[in-house]
């Protein structure tokens, strides 16, 4: 069982130790005391030539961001904050709305194995904990657009993790929230689960770059719906425009977009276009 350390400051050095070549998967890694917001950093970095496999991790973030431009703050040293930089080259950019699914895979594994708990996945970008399948963690993936890709440098995205460690109780940001600790997590020691997830993050990456990012011959859209609970569900979902759509969530297509049927049709939503999606009550079976 990991020891459970209140709060102590990340290692650089054993995690550069322990993740940078030639010794681990990843170029670069560095943790900052304070950011304002670590995709925000790495986006610069990646306009300036940043390589592959770079890894930005923020004790404490004074601007974090989540989708549809969410704030999101907590005490520092509470959780992990930390931002990926990937140039997938193997992998067609029509394919790269896949990684936040895969990141989100990553994540879920490494709770559920090395904090030996239940984890899914609400989608797009939530991880649920416990048996009240409570907020942990999200994810957010900026691409570098082709404007702002030096020549020569390979197009790169951004993807944004946030997990919540030790947070208190009075310390959750809105209701429905929890932390690994309030779940009675495993394991809390920051180290290790910064450590087993850039290991576990590079395992799914190796195996969807291998097969071109494609998420069927990868087994990434496999792993995804097994781990959703949007899947099945009554929804309510929110969007950007204004409106709703309601109806049964019935699957992830090839393009790593909800399908939400409704009245007798198939919608097929990217995140891009959903602000939110609910659970909703039951609704007569009529509607569909």
């Amino acid at each position: 069982m990991c020891s459970d350390r209140e709060r102590v400051p990340l290692s650089q050095d054993a995690l550069r130790r322990a993740l940078l070549a030639p010794a681990g998967p990843y170029q670069a890694l560095e943790v900052l005391a304070t950011v304002g917001s670590t995709n925000t950093a790495l986006l610069t970095a990646a306009r300036r030539g940043a390589p592959d496999r770079t890894v930005l991790v923020a004790e404490h973030q004074s601007a974090g961001r989540g989708r549809a431009a969410r704030s999101w703050v907590a005490p520092a040293r509470s959780g992990l904050t930390l931002s990926v930089l990937l140039r997938p080259t193997e992998v067609p950019r029509a394919r790269w709305g896949w990684l936040p699914l895969l990141v989100g895979v990553a994540l879920s594994r490494t709770v559920s194995t090395v904090g030996e708990l239940p984890a899914a996945l609400k989608w797009p970008n939530d991880l649920l904990l416990g048996p009240h399948q409570r907020k942990a963690g999200g994810i957010l993936a900026e691409a570098l657009p082709a404007s702002d890709t030096p020549t020569g440098t390979a197009p790169a995205v951004v993807v944004g993790i946030g997990l919540d460690v030790t947070l208190r109780a009075e310390e959750l940001p809105v209701p429905g929230a929890t932390s690994l600790a309030l779940e009675r997590s495993a394991c809390t020691d920051r180290d290790l689960l910064l450590s087993a997830l850039l290991r576990t993050l590079d395992t799914e990456l190796r195996q969807w770059c291998e097969h071109a990012g494609d998420p069927v011959a990868s087994g990434l859209r496999e792993a995804y719906q097994q781990r959703c609970v949007t899947l099945g569900e009554q929804v309510r979902v929110e969007l950007p425009r204004g409106g709703e759509l309601t109806g049964t969530a019935g699957e992830i297509d090839t393009e790593g977009r909800l399908v939400v049927l409704s009245g007798g049709q198939r919608h097929a939503l990217s995140a891009g276009e959903v602000t939110h999606v609910r659970r909703g009550p039951a609704l007569p079976a009529a509607v569909w």
